[in-house]
């Protein structure tokens, strides 16, 4: 789960880490009021959307302006025209794909004197299950580029659960980013707020771009983006009261309610499948036989006839899917349930596009008499193979 900008600030706010002072507005009229209770001279404008690269974005809308969503204003009624020019536009960003997303929400924030912007994050990794901080001297809108092309100027390293963080840690980080003096002291401190918050509120990513040293040498934390675990939310009310279910996909939104496992991609062939692994190797095959998943569904071991029902639903609602390929390996999961959802969807919804189904394991052969015999325009397939094969001819040709 994703929170906004201002949000993940609030956050901060309250470990104590330097933020400066701003104001959310929903409204256009809002905007100037907003300002005048922050000190200038500047102000910064910038767009709440579930996406980085703001800076870079570019509007839809040719009354938007040229700028992106990270506008600098020099009064309260500048900041009020820019706020203007923003609310209720649609965003493109490298994140947000050409679609864009609309911007609800504007956070007004007193401007910063910047004299280095720096690269800070927390993630979870997989590999060695501990919490790493990455860290950059070279923060700002292209850290991107810096990972592609000098991966040297980064450091990552992960922290032992036994011990958890230490001094020793923000002193690392600070001698790599190049940070004398007092700043040392503010690094070691401020990294222990971060380690501290993204620990308990079950943190997945907590990303500091830019952290800048700011006129006078302190460090200021100049924007954020925080994502959580989904999974952990029920223990924590207040992060999951923060919530924006307008920048979550739809059918993404309406899978979660049904507790399946869905993420949208960019491809044609929709897949049902039981298993996050074996979704994946069914992406896998679409791909290696010329075609592309247009999602990822697990609908997971112990799914009901009506869950798989609601899914064949989501997969069908999206416009992009020219075929679906059914790709299930019945354990917990009883293939005769599968085929019964498929029906009751397909009588339900209808069927528009080829439909291959591939069962095997668990009550198999109940599982394709019912496909068999429902008088349905289902292709049948032997195993996973077979079934890329032909969902990838049917759409194709």
């Amino acid at each position: 789960m994703n929170i906004h900008e201002y949000q993940a600030k609030a956050l901060l706010r309250d470990y104590g880490a330097p933020v400066s002072d701003g104001r959310v507005v929903l409204k256009a009229e809002e905007a100037k009021t907003a300002a005048g209770e922050l000190d200038g001279p500047l102000w910064v404008v910038k767009a709440q959307i579930h996406a980085g690269g703001r800076g870079k974005g570019k509007f839809k809308e040719a009354d938007a302006g040229e700028k992106g969503g990270v506008r600098l204003a020099k009064s309260v009624e500048e900041a009020e025209t820019e706020a203007k020019k923003m609310l209720g536009r649609t965003l493109v960003t490298h994140q947000t794909g050409p679609a864009g997303k609309q911007v609800n929400r504007i956070y007004i924030e007193a401007g910063s004197g910047i004299e280095r912007e720096l690269y800070l994050a927390l993630l979870v990794d997989r590999q060695s299950s501990r919490i790493s901080f990455v860290c950059s001297t070279e923060g700002g809108m292209d850290i991107e580029e810096v990972a592609a092309n000098t991966p040297e100027k980064i450091l990552s390293f992960s922290v032992d659960p036994a011990t958890g963080y230490q001094p020793f840690h923000g002193r690392r980080i600070a001698f790599m980013l190049g940070l004398e003096g007092g700043q040392v002291k503010q690094c070691v401190k401020l990294m222990g707020i971060l380690y501290k918050l993204f620990v308990d509120k079950d943190m997945e990513m907590l990303e500091i771009n830019p952290l800048i040293v700011a006129e006078g040498g302190d460090l200021k934390i100049l924007d954020a983006k925080f994502g959580f675990d989904g999974n952990a939310t029920y223990r924590h009310p207040d992060i999951a009261s923060l919530r924006d279910e307008s920048e979550e996909d739809p059918k993404e939104l309406e899978a979660s309610k049904f507790d399946l496992n869905y993420i949208a991609l960019d491809g044609d062939i929709g897949c049902m499948v039981n298993g996050a692994g074996l979704a994946m190797a069914t992406m896998d095959i679409i791909k290696l036989y010329g075609s592309n998943p247009a999602n990822f569904l697990d609908v997971g071991g112990g799914a009901t006839k009506e869950k798989v029902t609601e899914a064949f639903k989501i997969i069908t609602s999206d416009p992009q899917v020219k075929g679906i390929l059914v790709n299930i390996f019945g354990g917990i999961m009883r293939c005769d349930v599968i085929a019964e959802g498929v029906i009751a969807a397909v009588k339900e919804v209808g069927l528009k596009v080829p439909l291959v189904v591939r069962l095997e394991g668990t009550n198999v052969e109940k599982g394709k008499e019912i496909i068999n015999t429902s008088g349905l325009a289902v292709i049948a397939a032997d195993d996973l193979k077979d079934g890329a094969e032909k969902i990838v001819a049917a759409v194709k040709g």
